[in-house]
């Protein structure tokens, strides 16, 4: 989805202003040197400084500070950039409601999120995390091993990411279907996507189940006891989409009452995982500190990503990963 903007000023006065919501390290913004002024603030002063920005940066994508200090006074930002592919830790009615256009780092994370679901996929399927503890103990212990091809995969997240997710595992000879808010037929060399009316009835069959969609009202707690109930008792789950996705004590039972046979979670409901959560414990939840997308370089690209955006918005032309601020994600997938 694109999105026009007017033209910034480009003649004589005041260089346009970039708020970046700081995290460490910071962004590499060079090439806009001498273009923009460049201005940061924290959650502390975020309200402050939001009247005085032409854009902003959420540079730390984990940060609510937005959420909290968009519906002050003053003049906001005309355009908001987050880098990272869910925005539900920034919307707020306010913002849902204005004129400002908010744009997201979609692009940046798919292969890499692909690549770690099969990982994990192969890892459970090849038992690897019990090979890694066997050697750990010095334990010799012989045993079959799962076949990946000729398995199903249910993938829920019909954007670039699950896309993504979707036809690596397809590569690995799993057949997979895709599911997202409405379904409608492939095109394209895309593939068809069902809609969540299917959803029981693909997770019930399922060997893979794997979460990947956006947070919205609608998605929030949808892998519940009922639907882990669906599942087959060899099924496998795993999360890379956004942590209240799931309902945790519900996965927590089902894997401590062998309804289902293992499970990876990448995000969860409250991060980071304390050290006292219980879910560090859980048999067969393999736990990762939300790393699924993030690969050597990752945020330079990230960077990268938003110069480009803003030399589009410059220019007064269209831009690119423009999110649907009502569904809460960029659609047209």
């Amino acid at each position: 989805m694109t999105s026009p903007l007017k033209t910034p000023s480009t003649g004589p006065g005041p260089l346009p202003t970039l708020l970046v919501l700081d995290a460490d390290p910071p962004p590499r913004l060079g090439r806009l040197t001498g273009r923009v002024r460049i201005e940061h603030a924290d959650a502390s002063t975020l309200t402050e400084r939001l009247p005085a920005a032409d854009v902003l940066l959420v540079w730390d994508f984990t940060s609510h500070a937005v959420r909290a200090a968009w519906p002050g006074e003053g003049p906001r930002p005309r355009w908001v950039h987050t880098a990272s592919a869910g925005v539900d830790h920034l919307m707020c009615p306010e913002l849902a409601a204005s004129d400002t256009v908010v744009t997201n780092a979609r692009g940046v994370f798919d292969r890499p999120i692909a690549e770690y679901v099969a990982a994990l996929v192969l890892a459970m399927a090849k038992d690897l995390p019990r090979t890694l503890a066997f050697q750990r103990e010095r334990t010799w212990l012989h045993r079959a091993s799962r076949r990946v091809a000729g398995t199903r995969a249910c993938v829920v997240g019909s954007g670039p990411i699950g896309r993504a997710v979707a036809g690596t595992l397809e590569a690995l000879g799993v057949t997979t279907a895709l599911v997202g808010r409405t379904a409608r037929a492939g095109s394209d060399g895309t593939a068809a996507v069902h809609g969540t009316e299917d959803l029981d009835r693909l997770i019930a069959r399922a060997d893979w189940v794997v979460a990947a969609a956006p947070l919205t009202e609608p998605t929030r707690g949808m892998f519940d006891a009922r639907r882990f109930g669906l599942m087959q008792p060899s099924a496998h789950f795993v999360n890379v989409g956004r942590g209240p996705l799931v309902v945790e004590e519900a996965l927590a039972e089902a894997l401590e009452q062998h309804r289902i046979a293992g499970a990876a979670l990448d995000v969860f409901a409250s991060e980071p995982l304390t050290p006292d959560s219980p879910l560090w414990d859980v048999p067969g939840l393999i736990v990762s500190p939300h790393m699924s997308g993030d690969t050597l370089g990752w945020r330079d690209e990230l960077g990268a990503q938003f110069v480009e955006l803003y030399e589009l918005w410059a220019a007064g032309k269209p831009l690119v990963n423009v999110v649907d601020k009502q569904l809460g994600y960029v659609p047209g997938h």
